[in-house]
């Protein structure tokens, strides 16, 4: 996407356009979302001297004793660690399912859907809840699976945060300035 094109898509929620934030290997802290830090955040923390300053924008960031270019791409001095466990949020349900109905495959009017119905004993666990489609959802009810005639294509379980990952990076950014292209995606294995 071209620099123009970024800046328009930005306009309406900020007036400077976000910041990458890399993990400290230089690996995005997460793909998707994307990791961003708005204009405020990205200057207190190059203020405070918590990250490196990796590529700026044509703009500067302006206060009362200093003037900064305004970062395009940081990394933390720190590294976060990855391999916390992912949180369970609906999010990364739909996420870990690839945004797809785990029953007909919908695209649209995404919801979750208990194996074990709730009303049956079921808990809102990673291995017991999977994307669903409201219209499968409602055919499914409060049945079980071997009672109705919908079956999930993949049996839902707890991903680790790389599963999580490697599934964000099927979903490239809509905005993204030219600067960040050098450091999202390299890790990718290139095919033959």
């Amino acid at each position: 996407m071209q620099t123009a094109t970024f800046a328009r898509a930005y306009r309406n929620f900020d007036r400077r356009p976000p910041t990458l934030v890399l993990n400290a290997d230089h690996r995005p802290l997460s793909y998707f979302p994307l990791s961003l830090w708005t204009w405020r955040e990205v200057a207190t923390a190059v203020y405070l001297d918590r990250v490196n300053v990796l590529s700026v924008y044509d703009e500067q960031i302006r206060g009362a004793s200093l003037a900064i270019d305004l970062p395009s791409v940081v990394s933390l001095k720190t590294y976060v660690s990855q391999e916390r466990e992912p949180s369970f949020t609906r999010f990364n349900v739909f996420l870990r399912d690839g945004f797809a109905c785990q029953y007909c495959g919908s695209l649209e009017d995404l919801t979750f859907d208990h194996l074990i119905p709730r009303s049956r004993g079921g808990r809102t666990t990673w291995e017991n809840v999977l994307t669903s489609c409201a219209r499968c959802n409602f055919e499914k009810g409060a049945r079980l699976i071997n009672e109705t005639t919908l079956k999930p294509r993949a049996l839902p379980r707890k991903p680790t945060l790389p599963m999580l990952q490697a599934k964000g990076r099927r979903f490239p950014p809509k905005a993204y300035h030219a600067s960040w292209i050098d450091y999202l995606y390299w890790d990718l294995e290139l095919e033959a």
